[in-house]
């Protein structure tokens, strides 16, 4: 015999609402725990950024004639900055205590002297010229006359002399002219990351006259050097000629004359030699210290 159960409307309905109460008790944890694993925050690990040091450092003077020769550009005075017409800076020469430079208007000279960290500038004279800018030229020679000592310090490879007042405070901060590594006698070493191989090729490079002399295997040459203070290592060589006799070899020659027209820094690579720079910082040629007599 065959049963058939029917399902009553009555029953039916009490089906759906047993289903929705199910629902209703599912643990609250269970929706909660689903819930999480789609919102869960993850930790995320930012790294800070690398803090750089602009605090100056203060130099040990352990050899003033070495580490103060030469010259220096003045930048503030009184913690101002300065503007001048002209450069304004200090030459000191230990060989002769001299002073020479400019006030921003007019050359000056006269005589240091120095003991230890103590220096003052004496029987300062001056040409005569009228000039007229923001930092007054009798300002400059009444502020070095109040100079009783000094400190060095450097930034991002840069020196600057400080001169203080008989009270420690600070007159006058003068940059060093940045381009002393480069006096002297040079052997090319390298045009255009290629060795050269002539053994005559050199240069002479004075910084302080600005003049470039040199020679190759049979022509001398020479040039101007210009400065620019306005930014560091900066450098270019300008009216550049050579005495233009034919040589066995004049492409090491031209060479050479091109790429000191593309130079326009100098990079120091150790203490025999130094390496200039064209304006994407790519090496032109590379210079060791040597002799004229070598």
């Amino acid at each position: 015999m065959k049963i058939v159960l029917r399902q009553c409307p009555k029953m039916k309905k009490l089906t759906i609402i047993t289903l929705i109460a199910a629902l209703l008790l599912i643990p609250d944890t269970a929706l909660a725990r689903k819930k999480k694993k789609k919102y869960e925050k993850s930790e995320v690990q930012i790294e800070q950024p690398q803090v750089i040091d602009e605090t100056p450092q203060p130099v040990v003077i352990t050899n003033p004639t070495r580490q103060l020769y030469g010259e220096w550009d003045l930048e503030t005075m009184r913690k101002k900055s300065v503007s001048t017409r002209e450069r304004a800076y200090l030459y000191l020469d230990f060989k002769n205590h001299k002073v020479y430079g400019n006030n921003g208007c007019n050359d000056l000279n006269g005589r240091f002297q120095l003991h230890g960290t103590s220096i003052s500038f004496l029987d300062m004279i001056t040409t005569d010229q009228s000039c007229h800018s923001a930092t007054s030229e009798r300002t400059v020679m009444k502020t070095l006359s109040e100079v009783r000592s000094y400190k060095v310090t450097q930034l991002y490879g840069m020196e600057y002399l400080h001169l203080l007042n008989n009270k420690g405070n600070e007159l006058m901060t003068l940059k060093r002219q940045n381009l002393d590594m480069l006096g002297g006698v040079w052997l090319v070493k390298e045009v255009d990351n290629t060795t050269v191989t002539e053994k005559n090729m050199r240069l002479v490079i004075d910084p302080v006259m600005q003049t470039l002399h040199g020679r190759t295997d049979c022509n001398i040459i020479n040039g101007i050097i210009t400065i620019d203070t306005e930014k560091d290592f900066a450098i270019q060589f300008e009216d550049l000629h050579s005495s233009e006799q034919r040589c066995d070899d004049m492409a090491a020659e031209t060479s050479l004359l091109l790429a000191l027209e593309r130079a326009e820094y100098c990079k120091r690579i150790n203490d025999q030699e130094v390496a200039l720079l064209d304006g994407q910082g790519t090496i032109v040629l590379r210079l060791t210290r040597t002799t004229l007599d070598r």
